[in-house]
């Protein structure tokens, strides 16, 4: 089952949104919310896999509620205005209802959320290392493809998306968040920016608050750690 809630602002239309989610058979409504700071509380309690939520409302609209989470779940908008439907995309929204919609265009768009949910799913099995194992399996473009630990020059995140950079070949996109990468990985990879995780061992150079890593690719050390990186640096200097 896939956990979700409602979110509306509007309490009829909250009602009928909800009415529509109880009757496709693989979603789990876990609470209707009438405003996104509400949803946020729930959140914080319930492992939720995707909102149907409203964009404009006041306090906090759905658009901004979405971007404020490092880690989003899937995201379902409804709306009166057209005019968000470019925005709910540059969010990764797998979908967009124009109020009034129908049960009919509610089950297309919860169809999706399924899609989605599953190439999750997918991902995060797929990808697993253990002490010792010098290979992780990642599920790139419906396939699920080895990568060899050594062959990983840095990672980079990409909203919901990661992109593997690999020397000597082109990089691998999989549908994975950040913090799970990080946690599936050995010590000698570490987390230096909200957007980068990087094999310690093809560092070529460290400048300030930027290192080097394979033919000259500069990326940044993010403040939140840069304190565990210049440590892990220090205990490694020769000649102090």
């Amino acid at each position: 089952m896939i956990t979700c809630l409602a979110i509306d602002d509007e309490p009829l239309a909250l009602q009928q949104l909800s009415r529509y989610i109880q009757r496709v058979p693989f979603l789990d409504l876990k609470a209707q919310c009438q405003s996104a700071l509400e949803a946020r509380e729930v959140m914080k309690r319930e492992a939720i896999d995707a909102i149907f939520i409203d964009i404009n409302m006041p306090d906090l609209n759905g658009m901004d509620f979405v971007r404020s989470m490092p880690i989003p779940p899937i995201v379902v908008f409804t709306t009166a205005y057209s005019e968000y439907a470019i925005e709910g995309y540059k969010v990764d929204a797998v979908d967009y209802l124009l109020k009034p919609f129908g049960l009919e265009e509610l089950q297309r768009a919860a169809l999706k959320v399924k899609e989605r949910y599953e190439l999750k799913q997918a991902a995060s099995a797929a990808t697993e290392t253990k002490d010792g194992d010098d290979t992780i399996f990642v599920k790139s473009d419906y396939s699920v493809v080895p990568v060899k630990l050594g062959d990983i020059a840095y990672i980079e995140g990409m909203s919901e998306y990661l992109k593997i950079h690999l020397e000597g070949q082109k990089p691998l996109v999989v549908l994975l968040s950040m913090k799970k990468m990080e946690e599936r990985l050995p010590a000698h990879f570490m987390r230096i920016h909200r957007s980068y995780i990087v094999n310690l061992d093809k560092i070529r150079q460290v400048n300030k608050n930027r290192i080097v890593v394979g033919s000259d690719t500069w990326l940044p050390v993010g403040d939140l750690y840069r304190e565990a990186f210049n440590n892990y640096i220090s205990q490694r200097i020769l000649g102090k």
